[in-house]
């Protein structure tokens, strides 16, 4: 598979160095660290919101920051975790001086650096709250569900998080919703091809051309079933049918759903599988206030998709539909 890079050891900076000038208006270097990328214009008087993972993901983690959303990322390598100076820089800088939400993937990396930065930031008179995103339902079972890895539902909580804070909430309230949230949110996703990492120049997993694994993790990490690959229709209806049997929806309950590229699969289809998301929920009386359609979450130039859900409250629906400025979110 070819790709369009200079040096494979470059390919995070110049990337994220492309981002930034691409929307000079929305992003910015942090001065003490550039593997930190903050807001253009520094909020203030507001609880801050930050976040951090690895590369590969775009637009998680980094394209997320903006008005409304996140105040600054922290970025490591190629699927693998910021550090800890670095993600004690994005927190020192994301803090606006009542407290900072960190918001992360429930990766073993991910979760142990942010708990050491936050140790070291509180030395320094920052507040932090963690919350750790666990959507996909493949990674475990119910029971275990705080086990489960962070995939595409974490971009639910960066807006969610992102609007309440910008209202003014304390970080107590802004914690307490966004746990709502997470707790509202199942994904699951199936991959039909590997992605390659710029350094490693070969595939992370193989498939054959008429397979497919379901519940494969953005990493590549195993899924919970390899088979031949479907039509969209009894794929999508599979994928619907073990995500309502995890988040147990009411007739007439309110819903957002995210159908989510993860690289190379094409609008065209993730409107065919949108098209029959949408039929599925709506013969359960099962509203739809929002359908998001898009790259969202990715890996690389993987082939797949993810379907999310998430339940909506009053408040939920209310900070989901806010105003907010990002290229990589429409309202």
């Amino acid at each position: 598979m070819k790709k369009i890079i200079n040096e494979p050891s470059n390919f995070v900076r110049e990337s994220i160095q492309g981002l930034v000038v691409s929307h000079p208006d929305i992003y910015s270097f942090a001065e003490d660290n550039e593997n930190v990328i903050t807001r253009a214009t520094k909020a203030s008087n507001k609880v801050g919101i930050v976040t951090g993972g690895g590369s590969g993901h775009l637009p998680v983690f980094t394209g997320y920051i903006g008005e409304g959303m996140l105040d600054a990322c922290a970025i490591g390598s190629v699927f693998a975790s910021p550090s800890v100076n670095q993600i004690a820089s994005a927190i020192r800088n994301g803090d606006n001086g009542n407290g900072v939400l960190c918001i992360m993937g429930n990766y073993g990396g991910d979760v142990m650096n942010f708990e050491m930065a936050c140790e070291i930031v509180a030395e320094e008179g920052i507040k932090t709250k963690k919350l750790i995103i666990a959507d996909d339902i493949a990674s475990a079972s119910y029971e275990d569900r705080l086990k489960r890895r962070g995939i595409a539902g974490m971009i639910y909580i960066f807006k969610i998080a992102g609007s309440l804070a910008e209202s003014g909430k304390s970080i107590d309230e802004v914690f307490d919703l966004t746990s709502l949230a997470n707790e509202n949110i199942r994904t699951l996703g199936v991959a039909l091809s590997p992605c390659i990492l710029p350094e490693a120049g070969k595939p992370t997993f193989e498939i054959t051309e008429d397979e497919i694994e379901i519940g494969m993790g953005i990493h590549g990490e195993p899924g919970i079933k390899r088979e031949k690959l479907r039509k969209a229709d009894p794929l999508v209806d599979d994928l619907c049918v073990r995500l309502l049997k995890d988040i147990k929806l009411q007739p007439e309950e309110k819903v957002s759903i995210m159908i989510n590229s993860l690289g190379s699969t094409p609008l065209e289809e993730l409107y065919i599988i949108s098209k029959r998301v949408n039929e599925n929920l709506s013969k359960l009386k099962i509203k739809i206030i929002k359908s998001h359609v898009g790259r969202y979450a990715t890996s690389m130039e993987m082939a797949g998709m993810s379907i999310t859900i998430l339940k909506l409250t009053e408040d939920l629906e209310k900070n989901l539909l806010s105003n907010s400025k990002c290229p990589f979110w429409t309202n």
